[in-house]
């Protein structure tokens, strides 16, 4: 009887921590069992490369251009273990088919007068400033609540992503149309962040899996097809664009925050509106004076809508410290990334 009773006492006191837990981060649990759940459909679904291409509604010249992106995705998974230094990985041997469908959209959230961004729990894994949902109603839902809120809203439905390690991440149907030195930049980016995440440090991990992922794609390119290549010259170029527009975009957001640090609580929300405005319609114009290679590419990119302060907050989180990773990689490790991702796996073993 008395044993009996203990148990009961036992029962009784699990439940109520249970309890406890299930009011405390209920929402979370709910979120992470919706998002569990859009995960495993998509793991679950998964094809061989082999079963993929068997399939009767692609095109024969379609499945021989699918097969040669197959191929190279795996010389770049190869690459990236044994000559950048990351960790071996099971990822990436299936495929999943999107049917052209989008599959996930993700939400960032900046105040409106200063470049400080909304974050969410997610308990071990720390903060951070993101939130995604596989449920495009649900995404747009919480869009529309933050935006009631007061907040600066960005949503996008995001190329791939990295489950770190917890499931063999697939590839996507979509990422094989994409270009060799985009599809082995991305790779590298989602590799990364298998191999090294710090908890809670999103701005970090980052801009660390941008500069291994633009670092590494170069250095893949430059072996299997040369540096006097067309496929590399071309990546090559399109990066040199890219990193002035990103240069363009980050001293934007430097503006901007000096704008909002000058704000007196005086000023009318109008007034602040009307300032903050004209700054970022300033920022957009002037990119008509920076010289692409590919101008085409950069003339209408806010054509339909101006940049907001989540807009400018996602280039401070992956690209606001590319300078800092370059130096510490070319002057303390002699631009050798095995050395480099050997101390960062050191320095932040997870």
């Amino acid at each position: 009887m008395k044993i009996l009773k203990r148990k009961r006492i036992i029962i009784y006191f699990l439940s109520l921590i249970l309890l406890g837990l299930l009011v405390w981060y209920g929402e979370l649990i709910l979120y992470g069992i919706e998002q569990g759940r859009g995960q495993f459909r998509i793991l679950w679904n998964t094809k061989t490369p082999e079963k993929f291409l068997a399939q009767g509604n692609y095109s024969d010249s379609l499945k021989v251009f699918f097969k040669k992106k197959l191929d190279l995705i795996e010389e770049i998974k190869q690459f990236a273990i044994d000559s950048l230094g990351l960790r071996p990985s099971k990822s990436y041997q299936k495929i999943y088919d999107q049917e052209n469908r989008s599959l996930l959209w993700t939400i960032s959230a900046s105040e409106e007068f200063a470049l400080e961004p909304k974050e969410w729990n997610y308990g071990f894994l720390g903060s951070m400033p993101y939130k995604g949902y596989f449920d495009s109603l649900k995404a747009y839902r919480l869009v529309q609540e933050l935006e009631e809120g007061g907040y600066d809203v960005n949503i996008y439905n995001p190329a791939a992503w990295s489950t770190l390690g917890w499931f063999n991440d697939p590839i996507l149907s979509s990422m094989l149309y994409w270009s060799e030195g985009g599809l082995a930049s991305l790779i590298i980016h989602e590799m990364t962040h298998a191999t090294i995440w710090i908890s809670g440090n999103v701005e970090y991990n980052e801009n660390l899996a941008d500069f291994v992922g633009d670092q590494g794609a170069l250095l893949f390119l430059a072996q299997k097809y040369g540096k006097n290549s067309d496929i590399y010259r071309d990546y090559a170029q399109g990066d040199q664009d890219a990193e002035k527009f990103y240069a363009h975009i980050l001293r934007g957001t430097e503006k901007l925050d000096s704008l909002y640090r000058s704000f007196r609580d005086k000023e009318s929300i109008q007034q602040k509106r009307t300032k903050k405005n004209a700054l970022i319609q300033k920022i957009v114009q002037k990119m008509d004076t920076i010289r692409f290679r590919n101008p085409e590419r950069y003339q209408k990119y806010f054509e339909d809508k101006l940049p907001n302060n989540a807009y400018f907050m996602l280039f401070k989180r992956y690209r606001a410290k590319q300078n800092q990773f370059e130096q510490e990689f070319r002057q303390k490790f002699g631009s050798n990334f095995k050395k480099y991702l050997a101390y960062l796996k050191e320095k932040y073993a997870s």
